[in-house]
């Protein structure tokens, strides 16, 4: 071989490793635009994704909430009471409430019976809220069975229900059929 052959010979082994290199480092950057754009898409449709379903749950969440009952006992409570006389005028059970927004409610459910052989008959249901506000409702011709009762927010005038605090029960002695007995209170709740 002559010197110009061995030239050009590794001239084009040189050239040619050098043509193969600058070819897959270009086929190397078209693989990276189309990773890029291919990450981007899939980010893209999961995002819509996502958005279109958080969109969705929240709206039906929107639609059961206005169904919804929220209860405040899992079992009845007992309030003992004896008034009058020797007695003081007055016998209160108060339930403090959890800090729950009810203004997304518009009506206060409840079940009461007498205990055998001494029901007040009359009993005055307080709600107050952390404004200090009292709202009374009186609810009557309680029996010695089970029976429902369900209060209208328009009923009892507080102008803040998103901070109702305790409600509480009064038996008084001006206004109990009977001065010592016992009430059962159960599912007491919101509703709309």
């Amino acid at each position: 071989m002559t010197r110009d052959e061995i030239y050009d010979h590794l001239a084009k082994v040189y050239l040619g490793k050098r043509e193969s290199a600058v070819e897959l480092k270009s086929s190397g950057n078209k693989s990276h635009v189309w990773l890029v754009i291919n990450i981007v898409t899939t980010a893209f449709i999961l995002a819509s994704i996502v958005y279109g379903l958080t969109a969705f749950f929240a709206k039906r969440n929107d639609e059961l909430k206005s169904r919804i009952i929220y209860a405040l006992n899992n079992s009845p409570i007992r309030l003992a009471y004896a008034v009058g006389g020797e007695y003081p005028q007055v016998k209160d059970l108060t339930i403090e409430m959890p800090r729950v927004d009810v203004s997304k409610f518009t009506r206060m459910n409840l079940s009461m019976k007498g205990q055998e052989g001494g029901s007040p008959g009359v009993i005055k249901v307080v709600l107050t809220n952390d404004k200090l506000e009292r709202a009374s409702y009186y609810l009557q011709g309680i029996k010695e069975r089970w029976q429902e009762y369900s209060v209208s927010f328009e009923e009892l005038n507080l102008t803040d229900w998103k901070t109702l605090k305790e409600i509480s029960f009064v038996v008084e002695a001006w206004n109990a059929d009977k001065p010592k007995g016992a009430v059962f209170i159960d599912n007491i709740g919101f509703s709309n």
